[in-house]
């Protein structure tokens, strides 16, 4: 099942691959060394000509230091009241899953909230997460297993988890339906931004690896 779509990958990716090489002084030649990937392949990615796949924007994503959300938008305007459609969240894909922001990434509060879909085996990542604030996970469909300090919770649909965000975390679809689940994050620290935790643990996974079972 393509939980994804096509248009998973939407934004001007060509634009901020452009202005994050040249911020940081790295000619093309040398972020295709750094990276692996063909200068002509970079050049392509660069003037839009061609749509980078997932594994290819992690490539670049360890090669100039950067979160792969840094492809997907600009630092955003923080705002005191965030509208967003449905058809206007900012989509990220990663290993068997897709993260959606739901407006925290700009909102001018310590509050971030983002969804997550997962097919089966879908995970954070193979590392624990440790962030300031208090983290509210609210399971929608499937079954969703979380971990906070060794303990183990499943989350069926309708089922929530509250916690200190200080704890060691992390999550998966550990079933065999897919999962949705809205993640809440508040009260962080002001210069923290919880969220990016997240997507950073996800982009560790290599496609071409399996999950790692929480154990």
């Amino acid at each position: 099942m393509d939980i994804l779509g096509k248009d998973a990958i939407s934004s001007d990716v060509g634009g901020r691959l452009r202005s994050l090489r040249e911020e940081r002084g790295i000619s093309m030649r040398m972020l295709a060394k750094m990276s692996g990937l063909s200068a002509n392949a970079l050049s392509m990615i660069e003037r839009s000509l061609t749509s980078p796949s997932v594994s290819t924007l992690n490539k670049l994503a360890t090669a100039l230091e950067v979160p792969i959300t840094a492809f997907f938008q600009q630092e955003p305007v923080r705002q005191k009241v965030v509208y967003r459609k449905a058809t206007e969240r900012p989509r990220v894909p990663f290993l068997r899953g897709l993260w959606e922001g739901l407006g925290g990434e700009e909102f001018f509060g310590r509050v971030e909230a983002f969804q997550v879909t997962l097919e089966t085996g879908g995970s954070s990542g193979q590392h624990s997460l440790v962030h300031t604030g208090h983290e509210f996970v609210y399971c929608l469909r499937g079954q969703l297993e979380y971990e906070v300090d060794r303990e183990r919770y499943m989350l069926d649909a309708g089922d929530s988890l509250l916690f200190y965000a200080h704890l060691r975390h992390r999550w998966r679809n550990s079933g065999k339906t897919v999962v949705n689940a809205i993640i809440i994050i508040s009260a962080f620290d002001e210069m923290e931004h919880p969220g990016n935790y997240h997507l950073h643990s996800l982009e560790e996974s290599s496609l071409e690896e399996e999950p790692e079972n929480i154990d």
